[in-house]
């Protein structure tokens, strides 16, 4: 594949969760604030909270955002213009999602380019009563994603992908034989099994149901421990509209 110094950034992606002491300079972070800020947009419904609290930061960050879907802003900016937004709650929330991954994205690029390491944290949204209170959040605002920025204290290798066949379908999208899901699970999952990362980590998900187990440390690996998660987990689709509402988007019914 063609290589420069930008594919070579996104190519060498690697969550960081052990960061020096040193602190990114204000400059730096300027920057990737601005280059998240320049991603694209269908409405800038993406916002950011910047903290510099190292003590309650994720793995000892020295920088952690939390990227929002902000549509609280956006309403603002409408009462000037004497509009009240009728889009509802759930179209909205599917632009802010995009807008505020793209700005997450962007601003990760920009971290790693300035030799910096990141994690993304997928857990934040669940976290609503501490967030809001704490950043005083209000209505219409939830914070998607949480990103750990610091200089890395560790050089982790690059985990594995599926093969480009079970990624970019052209023309349609295709019916997967067998074979091909195999291959695909077994490049996932020797992947993680060469780097020992889930029995390394002690990452293994227990069993919640009657199956009975059939996995050690030395064949547990991503295919088996993605499907414990979406197999076991978040069942219950009332406990997201708790969130969400908590949030201030209702579109979730009973």
């Amino acid at each position: 594949m063609i290589l420069n110094p930008t594919i070579e950034t996104l190519m060498n992606h690697r969550s960081i969760r052990k960061y020096t002491d040193e602190i990114p300079s204000n400059e730096m972070i300027e920057t990737v604030v601005k280059a998240g800020q320049q991603a694209a947009f269908a409405g800038q419904l993406g916002s950011l909270i910047l903290s510099r609290e190292k003590k309650s930061h994720p793995f000892g960050a020295p920088i952690y955002f939390i990227v929002c879907v902000d549509i609280h802003r956006m309403q603002k900016v409408m009462e000037k213009r004497n509009w009240k937004m009728i889009s509802s709650d759930a179209a909205m929330l599917l632009f802010g999602v995009q807008d505020a991954c793209y700005m997450a994205q962007n601003l990760v690029i920009a971290a790693e380019s300035l030799g910096l390491g990141t994690c993304y944290l997928g857990f934040v949204p669940f976290m609503a009563d501490k967030l809001i209170e704490k950043y005083k959040l209000p209505p219409k605002v939830l914070p998607l994603v949480g990103i750990t920025i610091g200089y890395p204290a560790e050089v982790p290798p690059v985990r594995p992908r599926y093969p480009l066949d079970f990624s970019c379908f052209e023309g349609k999208y295709p019916e997967f034989s067998d074979e091909q899901i195999e291959r695909a699970m077994k490049q996932m999952d020797e992947g993680y099994l060469a780097q020992d990362y889930y029995n390394g980590g002690k990452l293994m998900i227990k069993l919640e149901n009657d199956r009975e187990e059939t996995f050690n440390g030395l064949t547990y690996s991503w295919t088996e421990h993605i499907s414990r998660k979406w197999g076991q987990w978040l069942n219950d689709p009332e406990e997201l509209r708790e969130v969400l509402n908590k949030y201030g988007f209702e579109f979730l019914k009973k």
